[in-house]
């Protein structure tokens, strides 16, 4: 399998480039790049024989079979779309789009190409969320409610390695994404009822710095999420599962229980590396000619999502 990782410097991009390097029969035969990245030495250090910061020119390209976007979220869609007409199949880093019109035509052109085409909801992943999974479908455990904070200290266009972006990141249409699909997919239900508070937009970013969310299914499982780029304190996000048969507090690729004894996941997956495995489903769905688990179309329920919870700020 010959992959294309576009937004290859970057925190993301490295991520999957490691991931990659875990996973058998792959090779990396493009990196594409950004301003005001010197991507030919970053290709040059990491082996990578094709350079560029024209994702069309590696498009272009016979030895490129699948494309990993991992480049800012403005040009999420535009960028999926361009690599599924050009015969690409692609996994494109959460969110999809930052709008459900983006998102639903996202989906349109999956549809119309049959591509292999992925969002990066990395969360159905991870071990802990995983291990929670499977005993939800074995029916041994139900959730409740779902409480999650995702925190960061983050007053500046920054990106995960502390390095100047040149975009502005989003806590509804990133961070909120994670969670939303997450719940609904941890309760087999799309949310009945969905709503948001922001706090004040930051006079530079022009974002809110600070929101609230809430959501029930139609089952009657709620979830409280609660994000904020203003915390001066431990980073990251972190979910406490309440259900009929027990409290699991997660937090990445670690789970606990209620009382924080640690869980066992041995076993739960090849690999303890979230970006790893939804490398790996990416690479498996394209191989076996089946869609993944975090397809697109699987994955639209949550912008969908997304967009009521947007509309209700205004109301």
């Amino acid at each position: 399998m010959r992959i294309c990782v576009a937004g290859a410097p970057g925190a993301f991009g490295m991520k999957h480039l490691d991931a990659l390097a875990a996973i058998d029969g792959v090779e990396v035969t493009s990196v594409v790049g950004g301003e005001p990245d010197d991507i030919e030495a970053f290709a040059k250090e990491r082996g990578v024989g094709h350079w560029t910061k024209d994702l069309g020119e590696s498009l272009a390209r016979d030895d490129v079979d699948a494309v990993i976007l991992a480049t800012p979220t403005q040009i999420h869609a535009e960028q999926a779309i361009a690599c599924m007409k050009a015969g690409k199949n692609v996994l494109v880093e959460i969110p999809m789009a930052d709008n459900l019109a983006d998102s639903k035509e996202v989906l349109r052109v999956q549809q119309e190409t049959g591509v292999v085409a992925m969002a990066g909801h990395v969360r159905r992943f991870n071990p802990s969320h995983q291990w929670m999974h499977n005993k939800i479908i074995a029916g041994e455990i139900k959730v409740q409610q779902l409480d999650v904070q995702t925190y960061f200290f983050r007053r500046s266009n920054i990106n995960a390695k502390g390095e100047p972006r040149t975009w502005t990141d989003h806590l509804l249409w990133h961070h909120a994404c994670h969670t939303v699909d997450l719940f609904q997919y941890q309760t087999g239900e799309t949310a009945s009822e969905a709503f948001g508070l922001q706090g004040p937009a930051h006079p530079e970013l022009g974002i809110a710095m600070d929101m609230s969310i809430g959501m029930k299914t139609p089952g009657g499982a709620v979830c409280t999420l609660s994000l904020s780029f203003n915390n001066d304190g431990p980073l990251g996000t972190f979910f406490r599962y309440i259900c009929d048969n027990g409290t699991y507090i997660a937090s990445y690729d670690d789970l606990y229980d209620g009382n924080e004894n640690p869980i066992d996941l041995s076993g739960v997956a090849v690999s303890n590396n979230g970006i790893e495995l939804i490398d790996r489903e990416f690479l498996g769905a394209i191989r076996d000619g089946r869609e993944p688990n975090g397809s697109i179309a699987q994955c639209l329920p949550a912008m969908q999502t997304l967009d009521r919870i947007e509309r209700s700020f205004q109301s």
